[in-house]
């Protein structure tokens, strides 16, 4: 009973509201104080000079104007805001209130008692309102001034480059919170205009010319970017300058946090190697996409991984009928299932466990959902790996390309889409030959599908011992076309298994970063950007054709790791050695975009280019494949010289 009652007591007198009782009665003497204030000035501060009839008015009207005081306050919300916040908001509306209770009492005094001075209506209006705006003013700014004494012991020295809406933004919200961890020391922007002035107390040093000189004279240790509006090209060559000064890099990631409002410290990120690239963003066509996706039940093979589970999320935000996740390994499909229900309530999704190899389950997979378009990102990606176990590449990516394949065509899908790889080029590994087979699998199957011609389909024996396909005896939908095309693309920054997360663990040991040769190039690409021209390339397809990504200028390995190790605020080759350990089997020193018998075309988007599809002899072709996943299936230690007797452009390093 005694916890019940201090609890109500406790909720009786919170703190804000005892502030409140405090504010409106030092409201009512500041208000009434002025007026009575501006009379006694108005007659040379001698009380005895003051008319009776003036000063009886002025007394008699006291009791009337503190209750419109109160009420006009509480409706303007004088007192139920944070003070230690003030904005102009509230500004505006101690202006607002100050003004009606003013008139008011104008108005009234007049028409109830009698018409007073004009010095007592003046001078009494303006008192009120410094006297009642300045007490409330005056909590912010004794708060701001303690948390600017508090930040000299601030953990980090910091530097906003950009004074502008968002770097002021920042800086408020550094400067309010309740733990001050930063001390904002100066500004950097561009703007010569804005030079040597201040916001709020802090300078602005200069321009990007002067990162070096703040850097080195205020002994900043955080660099915090916030110029929202910034192209890429801009962005990257600011960070540039700044991960040479070795300071901790943190930016604003774009303008929507700006628009929405939400520019505070929470919000910034980590600068990442991607944002030293100094591409714009990639855009795609979304009405296009969402023509083709919307209302459509789409499969994805390989759903959980890097690639397939990016393709999941764009696809669930483009309200597809059905989104059917197709995946060997249960753990990544239970998080893009779990990722994907709660940002997406209404998807309609399935998500599966199966093997590419195993036809059964694919043939129940297709005949159960009848996928309008098929996402086909199953696939063995490791190069290293693969060079190990040559006969598991050929099994899973050539075999599992060609099994989903006929399953789609068997059961009338629409749209096949192989996600290939640029290592699919002059291949010196198996993994790179045997993307290439997928394509060659890709442009037969089309052809297959274009032409009626399933006669041409083989039987190729699975891990569990059935044959796949009978020809037309399993052929459920003879008059469907399904158009069959693949997309090519280099490496993805952040993908399982890319260069980044190694670089990272690697710094985060001590070093050193090893790196294969200090000459090797890799064309780069985020993962949503790939992701997102991979289903605009799809809206393009018309059947067989190898659609190439545009991946912009190729990065040097052995700049990006130098790159990643200074953004970790460290010196390369000092705090964090590199290590060249050489070219590992089946690597190159740079990946090729086309082979010398394609051609190029364009697209309506000019980082979507469709490579003309190298011509061969498709039935003898499907004779081939029949022997490969013999061979594969017996684990023959000749499969790269089989592979190399189908892919001519096949030069492996190792036998």
């Amino acid at each position: 009973m005694d916890d019940n009652f201090k609890v109500r007591k406790r909720r009786i007198l919170e703190h804000w509201q005892i502030i409140a009782l405090f504010l409106a009665l030092y409201d009512a003497v500041a208000a009434n104080g002025s007026f009575l204030f501006a009379l006694w000035a108005r007659f040379d501060f001698r009380y005895s000079m003051i008319p009776k009839n003036y000063l009886f008015a002025a007394l008699k009207f006291i009791p009337i104007y503190t209750v419109i005081v109160w009420l006009v306050f509480f409706c303007w919300f004088l007192y139920q805001s944070i003070w230690r916040f003030a904005s102009y908001r509230e500004l505006l509306r101690l202006i607002g209130g100050n003004l009606v209770c003013i008139l008011t009492h104008w108005v009234g005094i007049t028409l109830i008692y009698q018409r007073m001075p004009l010095s007592y209506y003046l001078f009494g209006a303006i008192i009120q309102f410094v006297t009642t705006t300045a007490v409330r003013f005056s909590y912010r700014f004794i708060l701001l001034e303690r948390g600017k004494r508090d930040s000299n012991g601030s953990s980090y020295r910091a530097m906003i480059i950009g004074a502008g809406e968002a770097g002021q933004a920042l800086l408020r919200d550094i400067q309010h919170a309740k733990e001050v961890e930063y001390k904002v020391c100066c500004f950097i922007d561009d703007n010569p205009n804005k030079w040597h002035r201040n916001i709020e107390g802090v300078p602005i040093f200069g321009g990007r010319d002067d990162i070096f000189s703040a850097v080195e004279k205020y002994k900043l240790d955080t660099i915090l970017l916030a110029i929202p509006s910034a192209s890429k090209e801009m962005t990257s060559d600011i960070l540039n300058i700044c991960k040479e000064t070795g300071c901790d890099l943190k930016i604003l990631p774009g303008m929507y946090q700006f628009l929405t409002g939400e520019v505070s410290l929470s919000k910034m990120k980590d600068v990442a190697v991607e944002d030293l690239l100094g591409r714009d963003p990639i855009k795609v066509n979304l009405k296009e996409i969402l023509k083709s996706i919307e209302g459509k039940t789409i499969l994805v093979t390989g759903g959980g991984g890097s690639i397939g589970s990016e393709l999941c999320r764009q696809i669930a935000g483009h309200n597809p009928g059905r989104l059917v996740i197709f995946d060997v390994y249960e753990n990544n499909a239970y998080d893009i299932e779990q990722e994907l229900r709660s940002s997406y309530r209404n998807l309609n999704l399935t998500v599966l466990i199966g093997s590419v190899r195993d036809s059964r389950r694919l043939n129940s997979v297709f005949e159960t959902f009848k996928p309008d378009i098929v996402y086909h990102a199953a696939a063995h990606k490791h190069v290293p790996l693969m060079e190990g176990s040559p006969c598991e590449a050929v099994k899973n990516n050539v075999i599992g390309t060609y099994k989903t394949a006929v399953a789609a065509m068997m059961n009338g899908t629409k749209r096949f889409v192989l996600i290939s790889t640029d290592k699919a080029v002059n291949p010196t590994n198996i993994m790179g030959a045997s993307k290439r087979l997928c394509e060659m699998v890709i442009q037969t199957m089309d052809y297959i599908s274009r032409e009626g011609r399933q006669d041409l389909l083989v039987n190729l024996a699975g891990h569990y011992g059935e044959d796949a396909y009978k020809g037309e005896a399993v052929y459920q939908n003879p008059g469907t076309r399904t158009e069959y095309v693949a997309v090519r693309f280099g490496n993805v920054l952040g993908s399982n298994g890319s260069v980044i997360p190694l670089f990272q663990k690697q710094i985060a040991m001590g070093g050193p970063v090893t790196v294969t040769h200090p000459d090797i190039i890799r064309y780069f690409m985020t993962i949503p950007e790939a992701v997102s021209l991979v289903l605009q390339a799809g809206t393009y397809a018309k059947g067989g054709e190898i659609f190439v990504l545009d991946m912009g200028e190729p990065v040097k390995i052995d700049t990006l790791a130098r790159n990643l190790i200074k953004l970790c605020g460290h010196r390369p080759d000092e705090d964090i050695k590199i290590q060249y350990t050489g070219l590992r089997p089946g690597e190159k020193l740079y990946e090729e975009k086309l082979m010398a018998e394609e051609g190029i075309e364009k697209t309506e988007n000019d980082l979507i280019h469709i490579g003309k599809p190298i011509q061969f002899d498709m039935a003898n072709f499907m004779g081939q494949l029949e022997e490969l996943a013999e061979a594969c299936y017996s684990n023959d230690k000749n499969i790269r010289k089989l592979v190399k007797n189908v892919v001519s452009t096949y030069h492996p390093t190792c036998e």
